[in-house]
């Protein structure tokens, strides 16, 4: 009888320390957003703080805005997107990290709740704000994904504003990407076996979930990838099932951390799939995939979850996660470590 006493109370204290890696439960949200898990708290800078914080309140404003005046949660999702790509500090669209060759590759996706419509782009170069360029994948084609050039030539003929690829270039990701060029040719020289993934990666994404007044979902997701990935490496945000999902009947989901395991364990599909079968709540769902199944695996990340009643929530098992939400009535609140 102690042992199993013992047993409940190890128990009831883990689901508290997993509960603790995240938000409540808040209501009346009609939009959330996320900038990725971003730096570690030892090397957040003052300056850094600023720049993210103003970032994520631009971006929910702006989505905000666009609900105020008639728009759909689509329209809110891509507009909140588009703010944080346009945003160096963040690892999306103009801040995104470089490959381990020194390119920018871009990728995004965006998901309707109410249709299961949904389109991607991956490994673009040239396009400057590829959540646009997902949304436009799908309502004017017949596909989901498009990569590479033909993304990139789709996007032109479809009037999106293309960039030279050096607009994606910045100076504190470029110097990250020559300490880790540093680092590896250190190894050579001392005879190690050298992998792209020496250094701790940069994981950062940014993503927005919205609901609006006709109760529809949607879910986007953009990131720069990364850090130090392989040429053509691809993660989770361009997946639908992994790093994007919406679903009127549960939730509209984004995601950001190692990506690799999000696909391998279709994440933000998985979070939606506990909702509707097992009639658990959001909170249930991400705190058992994020703190339960990837936390077995040392698989770093994080998930922003708005339920079909407007309840937003997020899971994390890392040490921050740069999120924020507003509210039916304009309420601003934005976190990272917090």
């Amino acid at each position: 009888m102690i042992r199993w006493l013992l047993s409940i109370g190890v128990a009831i204290l883990a689901l508290g320390n997993c509960a603790s890696a995240g938000d409540d439960v808040i209501p009346n949200v009609v939009l959330g957003i996320h900038g990725g898990i971003g730096e570690d708290k030892k090397d957040m800078t003052p300056e850094i703080e600023a720049r993210v914080r103003a970032a994520l309140n631009a971006a929910l404003k702006a989505g905000k805005a666009k609900l105020d005046t008639g728009g759909t949660s689509l329209d809110a999702v891509e507009t909140a997107i588009r703010v944080m790509e346009d945003d160096s500090i963040l690892n999306a669209g103009r801040g995104a990290v470089f490959t381990h060759e020194g390119r920018n590759e871009l990728d995004a996706s965006i998901m309707d709740g109410k249709t299961k419509k949904a389109g991607a782009v991956a490994s673009v170069t040239t396009v400057k704000n590829p959540i646009s360029a997902a949304r436009a994948v799908m309502e004017k084609t017949r596909h989901v994904m498009l990569i590479g050039e033909g993304a990139e030539v789709f996007a032109a003929k479809q009037g999106l504003e293309i960039v030279d690829p050096s607009y994606f270039w910045t100076e504190h990701e470029w110097k990250a990407i020559l300490d880790i060029w540093k680092k590896e040719a250190a190894a050579r020289n001392n005879g190690q076996a050298v992998i792209p993934a020496i250094a701790k990666p940069h994981l950062g994404t940014v993503g927005a979930v919205a609901i609006d007044a006709q109760r529809n979902l949607a879910a986007g997701t953009s990131t720069g990838g990364l850090q130090n990935k392989m040429h053509g490496r691809i993660g989770d945000s361009p997946i639908i099932g992994a790093g994007t999902y919406a679903d009127n009947e549960a939730a509209a989901i984004s995601c950001t951390g190692t990506g690799e395991f999000f696909i391998r364990f279709s994440v933000s599909h998985e979070i939606v799939a506990q909702m509707k079968y097992k009639k658990v709540s959001s909170k249930e769902a991400a705190e058992d995939v994020i703190n339960r199944q990837l936390k077995e695996l040392n698989a770093e990340g994080a998930a922003i979850v708005l339920d079909k009643s407007g309840q937003f929530t997020t899971a994390r098992n890392s040490e921050g996660l740069y999120r924020g939400w507003i509210t039916a009535d304009g309420a601003v609140t934005v976190r990272i470590y917090e």
